[in-house]
């Protein structure tokens, strides 16, 4: 038996016991579910309702069986939902700060101890605590953004900032969404830190705004898809540690942003034999895992050639390259 793993995820032991089963035993009906996993029937009923919900199972090839997902997309969509969730978490107990005015005012005696938090109208306010914070920093910044294209005047603000602190010898890690690659001016800065020593990797997707400087102080946006709107400010408290520790999550889980970035002109070349060989296979076997049997890799590989390739393209679906490449003759 395994021990009740997924609850990292928010999932019940119940719900971790049928996807499981699952697993084993796909594209089955859920008919006397109950007993062969010795659970009640509304308990097994309940998980299959939550497990569709999340995505997690879904209707097989024939009518009333069941088919769950891929052990990498069910991974992938409980932590972003999780990472979602704490996000929130974070926010409204950072958005509670008028309870703190309420409280000072119970008592009698004054005290001029810092609040911890301080919130920030603007960009030019933030901006400004920014330029602060980085000129003071003197280990590491840590930065994770949501948002695929960056405005360019946060490029011309960020791009500068950024070199000057990896020149003071400041670290760099931040996590940016596979978006960002497709906007040229974003990419451009990304790939001109990566020259200069900053550490970057890519994600499928980016669901929290982070920006931590020294593991002591924090900036986060009050609304995570429009940083300039207003940020709060926190330092040394709990909060810190925990934006930290769900960067390093992220950061974990992310690709190196050589492997991603195109080489100049790579959009016109011609497909490499591999990379023919990659579009071949989409087209024509119906599972990735039969896809990557046929060249030898994982299936995580084989999936980010497949992404690669569509990207060489500028396809946007598996049906949309294959159309692509038939009109440019590659197939």
């Amino acid at each position: 038996m395994h021990a009740h793993e997924m609850a990292v995820f928010g999932i019940s032991a119940a719900d971790e016991t049928v996807y499981r089963h699952f697993l084993r035993n796909p594209d089955t009906t859920p008919g006397h579910l109950h007993r062969l996993l010795d659970l009640g029937e509304e308990t097994v009923r309940s998980a299959l309702d939550r497990l569709a919900g999340l995505g997690l199972l879904r209707p097989g090839t024939a009518p009333g069986r069941i088919t769950p997902a891929t052990p990498e997309t069910a991974v992938a969509r409980l932590a972003e939902l999780r990472l979602r969730e704490l996000y929130l978490e974070v926010q409204r107990l950072t958005q509670n700060q008028h309870i703190l005015a309420t409280l000072r005012a119970e008592t009698t005696v004054r005290t001029n101890a810092p609040r911890g938090i301080e919130q920030l109208d603007g960009w030019p306010e933030i901006r400004d605590r920014i330029d602060d914070l980085a000129f003071f920093t003197r280990r590491e910044v840590l930065y994770a953004e949501p948002m695929g294209e960056v405005p360019a005047e946060r490029v011309a603000y960020c791009e500068p900032l950024a070199l000057r602190a990896l020149r003071r010898g400041v670290r760099i890690r931040a996590v940016v969404p596979a978006s960002a690659l497709e906007c040229r001016p974003t990419a451009a800065m990304l790939s001109k830190l990566v020259s200069h020593g900053a550490r970057i990797r890519v994600a499928d997707t980016v669901v929290e705004h982070v920006l931590v400087f020294d593991g002591h102080s924090a900036l986060m946006p009050l609304d995570p898809w429009d940083s300039i709107r207003g940020a709060l400010l926190t330092r040394g408290t709990t909060l810190v540690a925990n934006l930290v520790g769900l960067f390093e999550k992220t950061w974990e889980g992310a690709e190196d942003i050589s492997v991603r970035l195109e080489r100049p002109g790579e959009e016109s070349a011609p497909l490499s034999d591999g990379e023919l060989r990659v579009l071949q296979l989409m087209c024509t076997v119906g599972k990735d895992e039969a896809g990557a049997r046929g060249l030898g890799v994982s299936v995580r590989t084989y999936r980010r050639y497949i992404a690669d390739v569509m990207r060489r393209l500028g396809a946007t679906s598996r049906a949309q390259a294959a159309l692509l490449a038939r009109e440019r003759g590659w197939i």
